[in-house]
């Protein structure tokens, strides 16, 4: 898909902050006038209601502008820009309203140079398929307040009118972390995802369907967790479980005798694999376009970077393997706001991310996961849940998980029990 390219000098954002002394005088925080070159697809023929969002790394103070006939002067400061704007788009023979997104992260602004940087835009593709409801990785405690492990789970969601098929579908964690970023070499963030592991649900095309408005939940380990951790609660009739063949004796899965396993296509680990329980991982599915063992020969990357550290500079090769964006189906990108510095993801998966904890290794984020938000009930009792390709604007964050509230399990290490159930974390279920 070819692009071209709109300059545009936008400038009156004149986020002045001031401090007010004893004398009267004012004292200006220096600024400078950014200069933005916005990439559109060939395809869009119109736009509206345009808005660029800055996010001040350091304040954490967001700012709206109107992109149009505005120019921009910004404190100096490290900055993250997203775009968003209403837009008439050539859909094949269609003329299609949709929506354009856009972001560039860690600008930095000085009072000494105008800030110049170009701003990739993608149009949002529904693409009529499934979707992440809910991420939950923060797992319980144990009424001694320490970590038990092993029921983490995700669920996908079924958000169309029509049944679609499981077969096929992965499920992705990334391999980099979202609060440490080097200069990979080569760079394929912008048409590859680069992951840490790959469970696939199997199946012949049709042997998994799932009507509209039904998830499947996909979960660490098919038991009830109740029994090891009575604070936990039961996935023995989960919809499937990703089970590893440890190498390490001290450090063996458990395979469900009542939940079938998904097929592993690749993981990292030689034990067994549990999702990152403080959320700096990004999160997809994707439907496989290739056997295991093409994906295996065809896939791999290997890539170069640089660790600059006090003691020196480290030149460094590592290994992973790849899923090609277009793949995927949807995304998720999570962090937390002191330590992230990225998104994974790239803007055309997920223009957003979430979050459970508002620090690193916050003890509040147990008993808590991320779930897509509800925008209403139709006729026929179907969820129709929120999905913009921004998990920021799609998520609940921090809520009490679907499967606690079913069952009525603890939400704290000192076993107060669920009393709600609600359709997404915030909506109660109405009786």
């Amino acid at each position: 898909m070819k692009n071209f390219q709109l300059p545009i000098l936008y400038a009156s954002l004149s986020l002045l902050a001031f401090a007010a002394c004893k004398d009267e005088e004012t004292t200006f925080v220096p600024h400078s006038t950014l200069s933005i070159t916005v990439d559109k697809p060939e395809t869009v023929l119109s736009v509206e209601a345009d808005t660029f969002t800055f996010k001040n790394l350091s304040s954490l103070v967001e700012s709206k502008v109107p992109a149009q006939g505005k120019e921009i002067r910004l404190p100096v400061g490290f900055y993250n820009c997203s775009y968003k704007a209403k837009i008439h788009y050539q859909n094949g023979e269609v003329i299609s309203e949709g929506i354009l997104q856009g972001l560039k992260e860690s600008i930095q602004v000085t009072n000494n140079a105008t800030p110049n940087f170009t701003l990739n835009t993608y149009i949002f593709d529904n693409k009529e398929d499934f979707i992440i409801e809910e991420i939950f990785f923060t797992g319980t405690l144990r009424s001694t307040g320490t970590q038990y492990y092993g029921d983490g789970y995700v669920k996908i969601y079924n958000n169309t009118d029509k049944v679609l098929y499981a077969d096929g579908i992965a499920l992705l964690e990334s391999k980099f972390l979202s609060v440490q970023k080097y200069d990979y070499e080569p760079d394929i963030k912008e048409d590859t995802f680069t992951v840490h592991a790959v469970y696939v649900i199997p199946g012949n095309g049709t042997d998994y369907p799932v009507p509209p408005g039904k998830s499947l939940t996909i979960c660490d380990t098919g038991i009830d967790h109740r029994n090891a951790n009575p604070n936990s609660f039961d996935l023995s009739e989960a919809s499937f479980e990703w089970y590893d063949q440890s190498n390490s004796p001290s450090n063996m899965d458990i395979d469900s005798e009542t939940v079938p396993n998904l097929d592993k296509y690749y993981c990292y680990t030689y034990s067994f694999w549990v999702l990152h329980n403080r959320g700096f991982k990004s999160y997809a599915i994707a439907r496989m376009k290739v056997d295991k063992n093409t994906y295996l020969k065809d896939y791999f990357y290997q890539y170069k970077y640089v660790i600059h550290v006090q003691g020196g500079i480290f030149p460094m090769t590592q290994e992973a393997y790849k899923i090609p964006n277009s793949w995927i189906l949807d995304g998720v990108n999570c962090s937390v706001e002191p330590e992230r510095v990225w998104n994974i993801l790239p803007p055309s998966v997920d223009a957003g991310w979430t979050h459970c904890g508002l620090m690193d290794a916050d003890k509040d984020r147990y008993f808590k996961s991320v779930r897509r938000k509800m925008l209403y009930v139709d006729d026929n009792g179907r969820r129709i849940l929120k999905d913009s390709n921004n998990s920021t604007e799609d998520f609940n964050t921090e809520t009490i998980p679907s499967i606690i509230e079913e069952q009525r399990s603890a939400i704290s290490a000192d076993g107060t029990k669920a009393t709600v159930v609600t359709y997404d974390g915030v909506q109660p279920v109405s009786n």
